[in-house]
């Protein structure tokens, strides 16, 4: 098995890299297999075109409508060589999903086969519902669940396949992907937020809810990775001794690429804008072959599906390089795991960001507005946020000093806490004219200038805001999107209305002028909202400590963290908002769940596997060569051998022990397994695997990482870390 190890360090060591053709100018090619406005002007009747950009609005489609949209679509993926269509969504396995049929159809006596592809293919679709996570909402023998177009997202083509981006919902409504859900948040935020943009501007009609993601990612070529039957089974190293050269000298981060993956970057920069995904940003990471992929941003709903689509489209594209792309949050012991930044913000459709400072006081009260029910909602929901981007895998990275802890808190900087105090002191009721003046000019009015120097990024908070947007830095790599949007929308646009009734309330009631009422309520804001705010280092113990006492949660696995999902503050939230009813809510946390336990269940599978197949069998060949060198110089030496044989002694020794340890401890971890199993809640069994199984994976690989250095480089079979991390 050795043999199998050194063939792929050879074959990863003399790689070249794939040649790539420039396609031409981005601003050429983009968008070039998406059918956008240019396509649809082109191959749409002007009723269809005006039809489709009215359900962005929320209009309905007309049937009769949509043939001539799918006849229009059909022609136009057919000039392009299109052969298949399918209906492109996003199930509750956190990947993407597809079915291609061909376009190609034949008359029941089999003559005149023709392309044929109307309204009712591209509006809808019946996929096995009870064959993707349901969490309960459909029983095995209740299949049906349909795929609907969401014409607010467009086409692409991939390939040779027309897609289609789809809602997934069971027969009776329930919502069985990611997507729907977020279209009902962005929804509620659209409502909610222009009803709070009024106050600023009454021409305000419409608010969209943008993201930026920040895509990191690990390289590893495929031959390395497929000697390491943990990274092809769970996607990252279950052993592993960490190599002597890290990422402590910080010299790859912002370095310059290496050939064959800036050449496998171009690539996959090409095939992103064929499909309209405007990736902008590249650069090498902090640890070894760790790197980042970042897009301008975009409405929500479409960033979400351009980065799910973009983590298909990058897998394939490694494919070409030999190249393995790893998503896990921490692949590797020792080194940075790997994020998504979700940078948040909101847009009107005047083409002003809520989050940005303006050039007036009435602009900048705008700001503070939506900057502070944004605190506001944080602070009232945090265990909510924390439960949004709870994973096996993300457990791995919260709070490993290198990425934010499972804290959920709020960085806003010095200029800008300074801003809330002077806020805070705002005298309660109506304001004087001197006050009003004084507040405008001098706190509200200068706000443009304290941000120019704010700059300073807190990397250890969770969720910061970085000058004209959030960036929720929590999110783990392998996430979609749309769960922790899904979140964030909801209770921001909550918190929107709830703000609103109070505004409303005031100006109504106490007579207030409309400035004097949004004062007073931020305000209060502001002073319930303090423990959220932190400045400092996340990843101090005395944090941990502070945070405590601020009340704060601090959930630190999955389990734990999942239950807030299933509180009645939560369904209610979700309930009000109609973004997710109890049953759609119970759901996920049932599937959640099911996908921890399944995750802890195949790693420890796998670690067991490896441990005794691989670490004990080479441990145990390698004691027989000391025992047969030991034999050997007590032949020579007689009875001065135990001296002169003394160290590798001391190493059959060690050796044996670490194969004690590693046996034992294997077999208590299956024990444990057995009586997870045996449970049938599924809470009480995703709570066995976190608390008795999966403390066993540090004490097995301890022993084995211990194996790692003692036996003989020629035969141990596992890839190790600096062959895995610095081959390029």
């Amino acid at each position: 098995m050795s043999s199998f190890r050194f063939q792929a360090i050879k074959t990863a060591s003399d790689r070249k890299p794939v040649h790539v053709e420039e396609l031409d100018r981005k601003s050429i090619i983009f968008g070039s297999n998406v059918f956008g406005d240019k396509a649809m002007r082109q191959f749409l009747t002007s009723e269809a075109y005006k039809a489709v950009l009215a359900a962005a609005d929320g209009v309905k489609i007309d049937r009769k409508i949509a043939e001539y949209i799918a006849l229009g679509m059909k022609e136009w993926a057919l000039s392009k060589g299109v052969t298949h269509y399918t209906h492109w969504f996003q199930p509750l396995t956190g990947t993407t999903a597809e079915k291609h049929d061909a376009f190609f159809e034949t008359f029941p006596d089999g003559s005149d086969p023709v392309e044929k592809f109307g309204g009712s293919q591209l509006a809808q679709q019946e996929p096995d519902a009870s064959s993707f996570p349901n969490g309960g909402i459909r029983n095995t023998f209740e299949a049906r669940g349909y795929t609907a177009w969401d014409p607010t997202s467009p086409a692409f083509i991939f390939g040779t396949t027309l897609c289609i981006p789809t809602v997934f919902v069971s027969y009776t409504g329930e919502a069985l992907d990611n997507k729907t859900p977020l279209l009902r948040a962005l929804s509620a935020m659209d409502v909610a937020a222009t009803d709070v943009a009024k106050y600023f501007d009454k021409n305000v009609k419409r608010v969209t809810a943008t993201l930026g993601w920040e895509q990191e990612y690990f390289l590893v070529d495929i031959a390395l990775a497929n000697s390491r039957p943990d990274l092809m089974a769970t996607g990252r190293t279950l052993l592993g001794h960490t190599a002597s050269k890290g990422q402590q000298l910080e010299d790859h981060y912002f370095g310059s690429i290496p050939t064959r993956v800036l050449t496998y970057i171009r690539d996959l920069e090409n095939e992103c804008m064929l499909l309209g995904i405007p990736v902008k940003t590249r650069h090498n990471e902090v640890a070894p072959n760790q790197y980042e992929l970042a897009p301008i941003f975009e409405e929500s709903n479409l960033a979400v599906d351009h980065n799910s689509l973009l983590m298909d489209v990058m897998q394939k594209v490694a494919e070409r390089h030999f190249f393995k792309v790893l998503f896990h949050e921490k692949p590797f012991k020792g080194i940075n795991g790997s994020g998504k930044h979700n940078n948040w913000s909101l847009a009107t459709d005047t083409g002003i960001n809520l989050l940005t400072p303006g050039k007036t006081p009435m602009s900048n009260l705008q700001f503070l507005t939506f900057f502070v029910n944004t605190i506001k909602a944080v602070h009232d929901y945090e265990e909510l946020v924390r439960a949004s981007i709870a994973s096996a895998s993300n457990d791995h990275r919260l709070g490993a000093n290198e990425a934010p802890p499972a804290i959920i808190s709020i960085f806003i900087g010095e200029q800008l806490t300074r801003v809330l105090a002077e806020l805070e002191g705002v005298t309660k009721g109506k304001l004087s004219p001197e006050e009003k003046t004084d507040l405008k000019l001098n706190v509200v009015g200068k706000l443009p200038d304290v941000l120019l120097d704010n700059t300073d990024r807190n990397r250890t908070s969770p969720f910061a805001f970085t000058g004209n947007k959030f960036e929720f830095r929590a999110v783990g790599s392998s996430a979609n999107c749309a769960v922790s949007m899904t979140t964030l929308n909801t209770i921001v646009s909550k918190q929107l209305k709830d703000f609103k009734k109070e505004v409303d309330s005031l100006i109504e009631t106490n007579d207030f002028k409309k400035d004097e009422a949004i004062f007073n309520v931020l305000r209060e804001y502001i002073k319930q909202t303090k423990s959220i705010l932190f400045e400092g280092d996340g990843y101090s113990e005395a944090w941990e400590q502070e945070a405590a006492k601020r009340g704060l949660s601090n959930h630190k696995t999955t389990p734990a963290a999942l239950k807030a999902k299933i509180s009645e503050k939560a369904i209610a939230v979700f309930g009000e908002m109609g973004v997710m009813n109890h049953v759609e809510v119970e759901s996920r946390y049932e599937i959640e769940l099911e996908d921890y336990i399944k995750k802890i269940q195949i790693e420890g599978r796998v670690l067991g596997d490896i441990a005794r197949n691989h670490v004990i069998p080479t441990a145990i060949r390698y004691q027989n060569i000391l025992i047969e060198n030991v034999k050997g110089l007590k032949e020579i030496f007689g009875k001065d051998f135990e001296q002169i044989a003394k160290q590798q002694i001391l190493i059959i020794k060690e050796i044996s022990g670490h194969i004690e340890g590693i046996n034992t401890k294997v077999e208590k971890m299956i024990d444990e397994r057995k009586n997870a199993n045996a449970l049938t809640n599924t809470e009480e069994m995703a709570n066995a695997y976190c608390d008795e199984v999966k403390p066993y994976f540090d004490e097995i690989r301890y022993h084995a990482d211990k194996l790692e250095l003692l036996v003989d480089n020629e035969i141990w079979t596992l890839t190790k870390y600096r062959e895995m991390l610095f081959t390029k």
